[in-house]
């Protein structure tokens, strides 16, 4: 085992950067966390031409960068990231390794995890290191009706993966300063069995739910799927985002990806319209960090009204519909 100095690892994940910040919000989470365990906060970086996100990472808390530039690793490739991963966690040591809870991070973590013989707690939102230096891991579980708390206390390295949106970015530091250790190409890598072949990037229509500045979130409350389809028109009035209950999900009014709560998206918007929505322990872990809820619900003892700043009881459907009104009057004017 390697005497160095503890280290925690965050994957740095720079596809669609401008738009996915989980790389740079775990950086900044790991700056937290390093001092307990008197750690440094490493980023690693597999790509072709990469410089510039190097930089970034250090920019955004990391002392130190791992980087392997080759133009073979110019498209990803999950059997050659976990072959990389594998063989600089076993050169190194960390303590404890960071992934994005991404399409990229939810395909890469537990195949590195089984090579490494580790535990690994997927989808986390939250992070906490114990009075024993273990990593505490917040997840949720049986369904997102509980909350678990995870550690890996004999295997290492401690594996987690993280919800994007779940913490804050630190500002970019001009001043910042750190480590990049470069390394080659290593030529005995096996062949990937898959092969790709194009790739295109798909448009995006609209900004991310994770960081939407208003939300409007929609629950069974609203009655049917064609009356929560009157969200849309009151989020696009507003410029806002629309989100939705598991509930709803389920009931296929709206596809997944809108999802609000433990097993979707984690969100903290200036305001957050609540309708029809009842408050369940899954719905509102994700939605504590909003800085203004405004919820409407028939019934005043629903948990959602409570956390409320601005509670209405009155039909969801039908304060939905005057809202719409309203705002059309006041454009016309």
């Amino acid at each position: 085992m390697s005497n160095l100095k503890p280290s925690i690892w965050v994957y740095g994940d720079y596809r669609n950067y401008f738009q996915n910040r989980v790389t740079l919000q775990l950086l900044a989470h790991a700056k937290d966390l390093a001092p307990k365990i008197e750690a440094d906060v490493c980023a690693v970086v597999f790509g072709y031409q990469v410089d510039e996100y190097v930089g970034e990472y250090i920019a955004h808390g990391a002392v130190k960068v791992y980087v392997v530039d080759d133009k073979s690793l110019t498209s990803y490739c999950t059997e050659t990231h976990v072959n990389l991963m594998e063989r600089l966690v076993c050169a190194h040591h960390p303590e404890i390794i960071l992934v994005g809870a991404t399409d990229f991070g939810r395909e890469l973590s537990p195949r590195l995890a089984k090579r490494l013989r580790t535990g690994l707690t997927a989808d986390c939102i939250g992070l906490n290191i114990n009075d024993d230096g273990l990593l505490i891991q917040t997840a949720p579980a049986f369904g997102g009706n509980l909350l678990a708390e995870t550690v890996t206390p004999v295997t290492k390295p401690q594996m987690a993966t993280v919800r994007p949106g779940t913490f804050q970015e630190l500002p970019h530091d001009y001043e910042a300063q750190g480590d990049i250790l470069h390394i080659a190409m290593p030529p005995d890598l096996p062949r990937p069995k898959v092969r790709m072949i194009n790739c295109k990037r798909l448009p995006q229509r609209r900004q991310r739910l994770e960081e939407a500045k208003i939300v409007v979130c929609g629950g069974r409350g609203m009655g049917s799927k064609v009356k929560f389809k009157k969200l849309f028109e009151l989020a696009q009035l507003l410029d806002a985002e629309v989100g939705a209950t598991r509930p709803v999900v389920y009931s296929k009014w709206i596809g997944h990806d809108a999802l609000v709560g433990q097993a979707g998206k984690h969100i903290n918007p200036q305001i957050l319209f609540s309708f029809g929505t009842s408050g369940a322990i899954q719905h509102t872990a994700a939605i504590h960090d909003a800085e203004l809820i405004i919820a409407v619900n028939k019934n005043p003892d629903a948990t959602m009204m409570k956390m409320a700043d601005v509670a209405i009881v009155a039909d969801a459907n039908q304060v939905c519909s005057a809202l719409i009104r309203e705002l059309k009057a006041r454009i016309r004017e």
